[in-house]
């Protein structure tokens, strides 16, 4: 059986020294005599990455087409963090969403499979531009976060996948301190905007078309 701290991180199982997200999330999934792992844990756990670290957990199934509704869970956790992103505020959620939990092996699955990706995208980021992911430009990536995370939360056919996507680069632009990552989250938040815009346009074209047939407006 292969080992699965070797399958999150790549080729290599991280060091015992590694703090990347990777690492610390795989450290959490596998603690034995685990069984529940409650959000508000998850916040002490990640310490200082908590904001940037929580957004791409929340954000990562939105990335993947998921049942009606679970857009819209996910994303009220993801327009809090994001908003505190903005001002500059330390992480902190309600109690009706800190208190939420999982079961740890639910955890690790999604764990594993993310893993291998999350791993290969950190070996590509390294720290550079690192005035992007700073105050006061941090708080344009917040506001930007905000307003996909809005987008995210609502119930838009085909709106979750863009948006999703586009947080999971900015958290990770953030973490790593990679300016460029954050530059590509940027230009998937426009796509994502520019293409959600088309969805709801098209849609609301077409539901002025029903009216005026039925009505013969």
């Amino acid at each position: 059986m292969p080992d699965p701290s070797r399958s999150l991180a790549g080729d290599e199982a991280p060091s015992p020294d590694d703090h990347r997200l990777s690492a610390t999330l795989l450290r959490i999934a596998t603690q034995p005599g685990r069984e529940r792992i409650f959000i508000r844990d998850l916040l002490a756990e990640l310490d200082h990455r908590a904001i940037a670290a929580m957004l791409f957990i929340f954000a990562v199934p939105n990335t993947i087409p998921v049942p009606p509704g679970v857009s819209g869970v996910l994303g009220a956790p993801l327009i809090f963090l994001a908003a505190q992103l903005m001002l500059g505020r330390p992480p902190w959620l309600p109690r009706i969403i800190s208190d939420r939990s999982f079961a740890r092996s639910d955890f690790e699955k999604v764990v594993l499979k993310v893993g291998p990706w999350l791993g290969k995208a950190e070996k590509l980021m390294r720290p550079r531009l690192e005035v992007l992911a700073k105050p006061p430009l941090e708080y344009v990536v917040g506001a930007i976060t905000l307003l996909l995370a809005i987008i995210l939360f609502l119930p838009i056919p085909l709106g979750n996948m863009l948006p999703a996507i586009a947080i999971c680069i900015f958290a990770l632009g953030m973490i790593e301190r990679d300016g460029v990552w954050i530059l590509l989250g940027m230009a998937t938040s426009v796509a994502s905007v520019i293409i959600v815009s088309g969805v709801i346009a098209a849609f609301a074209y077409a539901a002025w078309l029903a009216i005026t047939t039925i009505f013969h407006v």
